[in-house]
């Protein structure tokens, strides 16, 4: 089957000539705007535990991309996670800390503050992040080698004023 809109590099276009008076930015308002109808849309034709899927298959596919663009090869968790916080925090995405590293294990508990999907959003009574979720998987995946599960356990959006993710090798 041919694919219309597989994903490539190409579809986000030249933004430097194509919006030389607006700029490569826009609000975050907009981004959630577009995110949330699509959520919405998705969830009305093939329900919350589907649409959660393919959400958190976007955020794989997104972390995937991201790790081969925007970070550097290294074999160093530091470095690793250095180039993320910067690369996160330059596109304004998020500011990214690691609470805990167990080192043997290879178990991680990240926060995400200032998080570009949920921060500042009512509270509900479950967290949101799904997307955030596989786009961290994917990026702990790719430097480790290992696939792993992530779960976001802390959201803006369940009262904290951080999202939380627990990433645990699988």
């Amino acid at each position: 089957m041919e694919r219309k809109y597989k994903f490539s590099w190409a579809l986000l276009g030249d933004v430097t000539l194509a919006r030389p008076n607006l700029g490569p930015t826009t609000r975050v308002e907009v981004y959630r705007l577009m995110q949330f109808c699509m959520r919405d849309i998705i969830e009305q034709e093939h329900g919350t535990e589907n649409t959660d899927k393919v959400f958190y298959r976007a955020g794989y596919l997104a972390g995937t991309h991201f790790y081969e663009h925007y970070v550097p090869d290294t074999q160093d968790v530091n470095e690793f996670i250095r180039s993320l916080q910067t690369a996160l925090k330059e596109l304004s995405i998020g500011i990214l800390r690691v609470e805990e590293y167990e080192k043997a294990t290879g178990k991680l508990l990240l926060t995400v503050s200032e998080d570009l999907d949920c921060s500042g959003l009512p509270e509900l009574d479950h967290e949101i992040c799904t997307y955030d979720e596989g786009f961290v998987a994917a990026l702990l995946d790719l430097f480790t080698g290992k696939e792993y599960s992530v779960d976001e356990v802390d959201c803006w959006c369940t009262g904290d004023r951080t999202c939380r993710f627990l990433a645990v090798p699988k």
